[in-house]
């Protein structure tokens, strides 16, 4: 009997390679930031006239000086374009998704910087508006940032304050607005904004402080002591 030939599997789609994924987003990045092409270019060229100009002060009329001078001039922009690329692009990504719900907790996800503690599900929304505050620890103690205008924020952020005050009263709880009001923080501001407060915990604290907080979230409650919840049995029906 002839053999049935077995279906092949489907391919996996190739991913892109390093230069593909590269100048995808520099599409993007230009097309919602015009500006970008012309930082960008600033910030290649700069080094290389930076070359040439070292070379012919330390080096006139040596032209392997100038040939070693001009490649380094090169890769040093490169280096300068790419770092350009890469803010100009998370900036970009940033603009598209201003202004819906959970913008906040996709930067604290994915740009927090190091030494804060912080998580991109809200500590508190308002069922109607959907705005939400969002908390971080760091050295510079508890940060509260609003997502939504300022006039509906400003309570929420008062109530999560007296929350925290409560259990930790030597802490200092700091305020972020990210809304639609001109004086809010934009939401690629948010970690250098963040990093601005001074420092008032070390690393222990700053993770002793998160636990301690993380807990006014739980509802459960408390287990009398020398009692294993995995030994309880349930009360015989009357």
């Amino acid at each position: 009997m002839a053999r049935t030939k077995e279906p092949k599997a489907p391919k996996t789609p190739k991913e892109p390679g390093r230069l593909k994924q590269m100048y995808q987003v520099f599409k993007m990045t230009t097309r919602y930031d015009k500006k970008a092409v012309w930082y960008m270019l600033a910030a290649f060229l700069l080094p290389v006239a930076a070359s040439v100009v070292l070379a012919l002060l330390i080096a006139p009329g040596s032209i392997i000086g100038l040939i070693l001078y001009l490649i380094s001039g090169i890769l040093g922009g490169l280096l300068a374009f790419l770092i350009v690329l890469g803010r100009r692009a998370e900036r970009a990504a940033y603009g598209q998704i201003a202004g819906q719900p959970g913008a906040v907790g996709a930067v604290l996800k994915s740009s927090l910087r190091r030494g804060w503690v912080s998580s991109e599900m809200p500590v508190a929304v308002s069922p109607k508006t959907q705005d939400a505050v969002y908390r971080a620890v760091g050295r510079g103690g508890v940060v509260l940032i609003g997502e939504g205008p300022k006039s509906r924020t400003t309570r929420m952020l008062e109530d999560e304050r007296r929350k925290v005050s409560r259990v930790l009263p030597n802490v200092p709880v700091h305020f972020l607005f990210v809304g639609p009001d001109a004086d809010s923080v934009p939401l690629h501001k948010i970690p250098s904004s963040m990093g601005k407060y001074k420092r008032a915990l070390n690393k222990a604290e700053i993770y002793a402080v998160n636990n301690r907080i993380s807990s006014l979230g739980k509802n459960g409650l408390p287990i009398p002591k020398g009692v294993d919840p995995t030994k309880v049995r349930a009360g015989r029906p009357r």
